[in-house]
């Protein structure tokens, strides 16, 4: 353990004192305070299905730094990159012309979006709304001065923002003949375009035991009729035939779409449900294949 000499704790004592005596409780001293601010409240990134002609508005709240004994004012400028116009996309409801009173005594308001049912029921069309604090009124914050409202109706097969396939599927089966299992963890780590109405997403888990990805390839080229269609690998990574037969045990495992032979419906999947049905045929690298259908039906 250390051990402090007295001339550490004289000079410690000094210190101490000097603290003490330097401030003077009966003299006045500055005090800094805040400047007045305007923000937006809540996630930067926000959205609003609209699917009925009656549904409730999506708020879009404002806050501000301190609070007032007077009403101030807070501008703010509305844009849409994607070409939405007020009173066809959608309506604002509270404010005046592009800005709001903060009353007196608060500091959060809001005003509301409205989206225009008939402009997105059965479209497809997909909206940004841009809003962003402006000057002159109430000065704008640093630290959260825009908001991003994606607007959209019914969900679409034929419209795919591959980025929303992305993630955890928690729920997934499987079935290997008429063997079932799970549910148990997939997860689509990467979606890649390649073409105007075609994909490939990348699975990690598949099999539920230490399989390397899998690839598929997505077509909704026929939004009605979805394909995903697996890559096919010569030898999976990680895998192990004597799963599938004790004869193979330590020899890898080789995938394809299933043949002809084994006479079944495609696979599918639903970009709106966020499901997956992936129909496989599993082999042994370099000696051949199973008749036998390897089913895995992905689900958040």
């Amino acid at each position: 353990m250390k051990s402090f000499s007295k001339y550490q704790v004289f000079i410690a004592f000094i210190f101490t004192v000097l603290i003490f005596v330097s401030c003077d409780k009966n003299k006045l001293y500055e005090f800094s305070y805040p400047t007045s601010e305007a923000h937006f409240v809540g996630a930067k990134n926000q959205s609003l299905q609209v699917l009925s002609a009656t549904q409730a508005p999506q708020k879009i709240e404002f806050g501000t730094t301190d609070v007032a004994t007077t009403d101030r004012l807070i501008t703010y400028k509305l844009t849409s990159p994607t070409g939405a116009v007020a009173g066809t996309h959608y309506n604002i409801i509270g404010g005046s012309g592009g800005s709001i009173t903060m009353p007196a005594g608060q500091s959060i308001t809001s005003i509301s979006v409205q989206g225009i049912f008939a402009a997105y029921n059965a479209t497809g069309r997909k909206d940004t709304l841009v809003f962003t604090i402006a000057e002159p009124s109430l000065k704008s914050s640093t630290f959260s001065d825009t908001v991003k409202l994606a607007l959209r109706g019914t969900c679409f097969e034929g419209d795919i923002v591959l980025t929303e396939l992305l993630g955890n599927y928690a729920n997934t089966r499987e079935t290997f003949g008429t063997s079932p299992y799970g549910p148990y963890l997939t997860k689509i780590t990467a979606a890649t375009s390649t073409g105007l109405k075609t994909a490939r997403i990348t699975v990690t888990n598949i099999w539920d035991n230490g399989w390397g990805p899998l690839q598929f390839d997505l077509d909704w080229n026929d939004p009605a009729n979805t394909m995903a269609t697996v890559v096919p690998q010569a030898a999976i990574a990680g895998s192990n035939a004597g799963d599938l037969s004790a004869t193979y045990a330590g020899q890898t495992i080789a995938v394809r779409a299933p043949s002809a032979a084994l006479a079944v419906t495609p696979p599918t999947y639903s970009y709106c449900l966020g499901k997956f049905t992936l129909k496989m045929q599993l082999g042994v690298t370099g000696v051949g294949f199973f008749g036998t259908l390897y089913t895995v039906n992905m689900a958040r």
